[in-house]
């Protein structure tokens, strides 16, 4: 059971919050995003702006703001709580730093997912903190997910899917979104261990990847019906905004 954002369903996604009320329900797994600041924090945010889930609109009286554009100090200065509920208020952004230590110390294990930043990034910060073998990392971007494993084999990767990006940086052209045996080809490539995808996956899809030694997880699954027929197709692990929720399957 992996929590998206952290409990996202009842506190603000990416939060810490988020993270602590997934801790309370039980997450094997506690899933959040990065990306960079102007100055390099990585903190656990999904957008590339501000604007959807902080007051800085409000607060700077202008759109489009961008993270990379903002240095930490800046971004500190914001309420991420507030536009999902108003007892959020006072909620910050955390540091994927700060996400780590609470997911480790709840008995979970952080799941990052990379949405943008550099490999060596992600890299000097996971060496730094001594995290190669306490966390997994995710992206779409097959070709970061590459050079990950280049650089560290011994780094657990996850291979979102359908990528964004293939090893080698080309785009996927005349493949179907659909899991299958030619994502999996390519999706070898990568060194990760880990099959991320959206819920277009077969049983015989699930068993061709169990067959290369991989595991199959699937996002983002809020429905008990499709929650049990996903894990009765063999799926290793699920996704989902409410872990609450789909704690309660049960396969007959």
């Amino acid at each position: 059971m992996i929590a998206h954002r952290g409990f996202s369903a009842l506190a603000p996604e990416n939060t810490m919050p988020a993270f602590e009320l997934a801790l309370q329900a039980g997450a094997d797994l506690v899933e959040f995003d990065a990306r960079a600041t102007s100055d390099g924090v990585l903190l656990a945010i999904h957008d590339h702006e501000l604007d959807r889930t902080t007051d800085v609109v409000r607060r700077w009286r202008r759109r489009h703001n961008r993270i990379d554009a903002k240095s930490i100090a800046e971004i500190e200065s914001l309420d991420a709580g507030t536009w999902f509920e108003r007892k959020f208020a006072g909620t910050k952004i955390p540091s994927i730093s700060e996400a780590v230590r609470l997911i480790r110390n709840g008995g979970s294990i952080p799941l990052i997912e990379r949405k943008a930043g550099d490999s060596a990034s992600y890299l000097s910060f996971l060496r730094q903190s001594n995290l190669i073998d306490t966390v997994i990392v995710q992206s779409f971007d097959w070709n970061f997910l590459s050079e990950l494993h280049h650089s560290e084999p011994a780094l657990t990767l996850g291979a979102l899917g359908p990528a964004r990006l293939l090893p080698g940086g080309r785009r996927p052209l005349g493949i179907s979104r659909k899991l299958n045996a030619a994502w999996l080809n390519q999706l070898q490539r990568t060194g990760a261990r880990v099959v991320v995808w959206n819920r277009q996956v077969s049983k015989g899809a699930v068993r061709l990847a169990h067959e290369r030694g991989l595991k199959v997880w699937v996002y983002t699954i809020n429905d008990l019906k499709l929650g049990r027929h996903l894990l009765a197709a063999g799926v290793d692990g699920l996704i989902t905004n409410d872990p609450i929720l789909l704690s309660r399957i049960t396969i007959l």
